[in-house]
């Protein structure tokens, strides 16, 4: 339960507008990392451009920059405490920056909307001098701003992820953002963590957590490209790369640029473990910065 204001020490406004900017900055190296990270099964990288045929990093590159101010200001909201509207709003603006940028191209609007609420949750309890340890972030998210996310009609056009959701009757991403993102906390960040104390470097511990999440999540992306039986071939093939060992194998690069190479032939990519890969990251590297 969030303690009421009464009860809680505000840090200076002047403060708070620094905080933002850190939150923003987190943000946006998350977003690179997950970006520059390889091999990524059908996934853009550095490598190539995965399954997709319009787009590449550089349109990736575009977005970042276009949504570079976005982070920081919708961390500023949280902070000074705004309603779920007014969130929504700059989320929106956000998204048609980024579309702007990538001619039309949807390049980062899972990030607009997880991320996004992620850092207004953490302007929220930074500006008030709470934890952002354990799953404090969703909880905050959940508590304040789940019932509108639920309540708010889906954006027209409707995304692929949106089309998924109600053809096959899947969690979403408003679901999962509602509820203080379940997989986020329950799932992503145990499998990063786990990874770096047993001795992974940065690259191979998002590797793991990415193989992670591709294993166990229901990627509307993936239902979208491939319908139940993509989905099922790249969750078991992530779960065999996990089970013979993942990252901590001398081989496992050429078993993950095998999948890969396998998901461009299937033309699958599984765009909402990477969502999950990159709010993974930013989590963990504000824990790391606050107490």
């Amino acid at each position: 339960m969030i303690r009421s204001n009464a009860a809680l020490s505000f840090i200076p406004a002047d403060a708070a507008g620094s905080l933002a900017a850190m939150v923003g900055r987190t943000a946006v190296r998350a977003l690179y990392a997950e970006l520059a990270l390889h091999p990524k099964p059908g996934l853009v990288s550095p490598l190539d451009s995965g399954s997709h045929d319009d787009m590449d990093m550089g349109t990736f590159l575009r977005s970042l920059f276009a949504l570079r101010g976005y982070f920081r200001a919708i961390a500023a909201a949280g902070a000074a405490g705004e309603d779920f509207a007014t969130l929504r709003d700059f989320g929106i603006a956000a998204e048609r920056r980024m579309l702007a940028a990538t001619g039309g191209i949807n390049t980062h609007r899972g990030a607009v909307f997880g991320i996004g609420f992620l850092g207004a949750a953490a302007g929220w309890r930074m500006r008030r001098g709470l934890t952002l340890r354990g799953a404090a972030l969703g909880g905050t998210v959940a508590e304040l701003w789940g019932a509108g996310i639920l309540a708010a009609a889906p954006q027209a056009p409707v995304s692929h992820g949106g089309r998924a959701v109600e053809r096959y009757g899947v969690r979403g991403a408003r679901q999962e953002a509602a509820e203080g993102f379940p997989t986020l906390f329950t799932l992503a960040l145990p499998a990063l963590d786990g990874a770096l104390t047993d001795g992974a470097d940065p690259e191979r511990a998002l590797v793991q957590t990415l193989f992670t999440l591709m294993a166990e999540l229901e990627d509307t992306n993936l239902l979208h490209r491939g319908g139940p039986a993509g989905l099922a071939f790249v969750r078991g093939e992530a779960r065999r790369f996990l089970d013979r060992g993942g990252v901590f194998r001398a081989d496992w690069r050429e078993e993950a640029l095998a999948l890969h190479r396998a998901c461009i032939a299937r033309r699958l990519s599984p765009g909402g473990s990477a969502d999950m890969l990159a709010a993974a990251h930013f989590v963990h590297a504000l824990r790391e910065g606050w107490a």
